[in-house]
């Protein structure tokens, strides 16, 4: 076990340097002059010179990739060109909003997709199963962007249940879930269906398994069986979609922040791009896509804990 947790980290690690190395390079290497660009109208050649020289954009690539890189290691990502404030506090402040959306959108999600996916998958091929797919279908092809906006014209506006701007404050953890409410929602709506979909799927497979029809056979009470093994197995591949999703519900949740004006890691990039401040760009992304990483490994060895059938060591590829 201790070896397979040195591979992964290993591999993390490499895979976290690499994509370091490849947001510097292209962050300097694309057309145009970032200096240029952030100063727009006030791009006097005086003062391209002088952001040049203190940004080190004057040096060679190679040595500014290596710098970023070697001190994004050590935990320092620049500075804000117009504000003075490091990056990293920049990160600091807004992540904690960002991640603890997506848990409770993914939570809300879970929530709601296991008992959707136990009734189709109790009712297979019946009406409510019919209803319940179409239902997780269109669920899962509304864009969260487009549940978002939905959500705060008719609960926002039309009647005025939730604000419709602002996050709250950690200080005032009911202030804050009333803030919370509908950009939660609007990121679980696609993973609700998607979720309730596997799991009645996963379910099915379970109820027609061999050992469902031996226990039967021994008289082992359906309730037991459904509960004690057959809900227990289903839900392991969904329990390892729903570490993945919040994962990915990161970037989902840019997108989500920046339409409730919520303090979030998304509004902080989009704020960014709009004042072309690219090195609070790419510190931003950086963060997220080491943290992307990380979060898809941490739910790579909970998988195996969670399944036992599940022999990483031994498989011939690793």
């Amino acid at each position: 076990m201790i070896r397979y947790l040195a591979r992964r980290l290993v591999v993390a690690v490499i895979v976290a340097l690499l994509v370091l190395i490849a947001l510097a390079s292209f962050s300097r290497v694309l057309p145009g002059d970032a200096a240029t660009v952030m100063l727009r109208e006030r791009a006097t050649p005086e003062l391209v010179a002088q952001v040049r020289d203190q940004m080190g954009l004057d040096e060679p690539v190679p040595r500014q990739v290596g710098s970023f890189v070697l001190n994004a290691v050590q935990g320092d990502l620049g500075e804000d060109f117009f504000t003075r404030r490091p990056v990293t506090e920049i990160v600091v402040e807004a992540l904690p909003h960002t991640i603890v959306l997506a848990i409770a959108s993914m939570l809300l999600a879970t929530l709601l997709a296991i008992p959707l996916g136990v009734l189709a998958a109790t009712r297979p091929g019946s009406v409510l199963d019919r209803v319940l797919a179409t239902t997780s279908i269109v669920a899962i092809s509304i864009p969260s962007l487009v549940a978002g906006l939905g959500l705060l014209v008719i609960f926002g506006v039309r009647f005025e249940l939730f604000p419709i701007i602002g996050t709250g404050s950690f200080s005032d953890p009911l202030d804050y879930l009333h803030h919370l409410a509908l950009p939660s929602v609007a990121l679980a709506m696609s993973w609700t269906g998607y979720l309730a979909r596997l799991l009645r799927s996963s379910l099915v497979e379970e109820l027609g398994a061999t050992y469902v029809r031996a226990a039967t056979a021994y008289g082992v009470r359906d309730r037991v069986i459904f509960f004690r093994y057959a809900l227990k197995n289903a839900f392991i591949p969904t329990l390892a979609v729903v570490g993945f999703g919040v994962a990915t519900l990161m970037g989902g949740a840019l997108f989500v922040e920046v339409i409730f004006s919520r303090k979030g890691v998304g509004t902080a990039l989009s704020y960014a791009i709009s004042t072309r401040n690219y090195v609070v760009v790419q510190g931003l992304v950086a963060v997220v896509s080491v943290l992307f990483i990380f979060a898809n490994l941490a739910v790579d060895l909970a998988y195996r804990f969670i399944d036992p059938r599940v022999r990483v060591e031994d498989a011939p590829d690793q």
